[in-house]
């Protein structure tokens, strides 16, 4: 019980750190984020005066309001905060940035999640499988992947665009689903699912094909680690099936370091691969981040961060609980 005690007071010290620190930083940039902000707020408007509440809200996020400390900041951003109020975009005047967010992150979950998923999945199973059949025709898939990691995941993408969207043009070459097919936006229907699918064959290839050799390497020198272990030895002197070794004894034991890997992994799924998806242009939290950096649009900027910070701080949490429950010698060293 005091190991997850402390791993929470941990975890609640970071998330308090994390989210100071994200107020603290437009304010110690040069100039004042909320003037500029207000100031493309009222071109966007067509030069109408914007509203009390409009004007409260930017210098709460992001200003230095003249009237208000540093410490009354500090506690109405941590009001705004807690009622879901991230403030209002400047490049896309009147959304508020939680809807951009929220309209962006599922896009980027799903695309890189399955694809983190699947790349984990795969580097595990083949790794494994090498390591066991060690020495054989099976080593040489090693650095046939690992070529594929050292590649800049982002010239890889232009490969794949270049290749098979137009040589062949199997694939489309922009966006997550046929805006021609449905103007409206998406939709929920199977021909929408099917659209988006295709759309995201690409970008999930590229994210597959850039990190499984990390799983499978990693899995491989694992498996060859655990292969010599005197509990695998046991097993094998017991006369138990090599299948049954394998998996039970061996597979088991060395997959054990990837998980926790595979925990960091997972909470860098939210930030996406920012460049793949710029150069897709599928309208994940990575291309809206590059459009709010672009644009100088801090509030965005500031909600797209916390966001991601939450994210990374929530699955290394919830793999550090899992992970000690899995080893107890985590929860006696920890």
């Amino acid at each position: 019980m005091s190991f997850y005690l402390r791993r929470v007071a941990f975890y609640l010290v970071t998330l308090w750190a994390a989210i100071s620190l994200n107020f603290l930083l437009p304010r110690l940039l040069p100039g004042d984020p909320a003037a500029i902000m207000l100031g493309k707020l009222r071109r966007a408007s067509g030069g109408r005066p914007l509203s009390e509440e409009t004007i409260e809200a930017i210098t709460s996020i992001l200003g230095a309001g003249k009237d208000m400390s540093l410490w009354d900041q500090y506690v109405a951003y941590w009001g705004r905060l807690l009622q879901g109020d991230l403030g209002v975009s400047s490049t896309r005047y009147p959304a508020s940035v939680a809807d951009l967010i929220a309209a962006a992150l599922p896009w980027t979950i799903i695309l890189v999640g399955v694809a983190t998923v699947i790349s984990f999945l795969l580097g595990i199973i083949v790794g494994a499988w090498v390591g066991w059949r060690r020495g054989t025709w099976l080593d040489h898939l090693v650095p046939v992947t690992t070529v594929f990691q050292s590649i800049p995941y982002f010239w890889l993408a232009l490969v794949l665009v270049a290749v098979f969207s137009v040589q062949l043009g199997l694939f489309p070459i922009v966006g997550g689903y046929d805006v021609f097919e449905f103007p409206a936006g998406p939709e929920l229907s199977w021909a929408f699912i099917g659209s988006a699918i295709y759309h995201a064959i690409l970008p999930a290839t590229t994210i597959v094909l850039s990190s499984v050799g990390g799983w499978l390497l990693g899995m491989r020198n694992m498996m060859v680690s655990t292969m010599s272990e005197d509990y695998v030895v046991t097993a094998e002197a017991k006369g138990l099936t090599p299948r049954r070794v394998r998996t039970k004894y061996a597979s088991r034991n060395a997959a054990i370091p990837s998980l926790a890997g595979f925990g960091i992994a997972l909470g860098f799924v939210v930030a996406g691969s920012i460049v793949m998806e710029q150069v897709f242009s599928y309208p994940g939290i990575g291309k809206l981040m590059i459009q709010a950096v672009q644009g100088l649009d801090y509030a965005l900027m500031q909600g797209v961060f916390l966001v991601i910070t939450l994210t990374v701080l929530a699955a290394n949490f919830f793999m550090d609980l899992i992970y000690g429950f899995i080893d107890p010698r985590v929860r006696h060293n920890g």
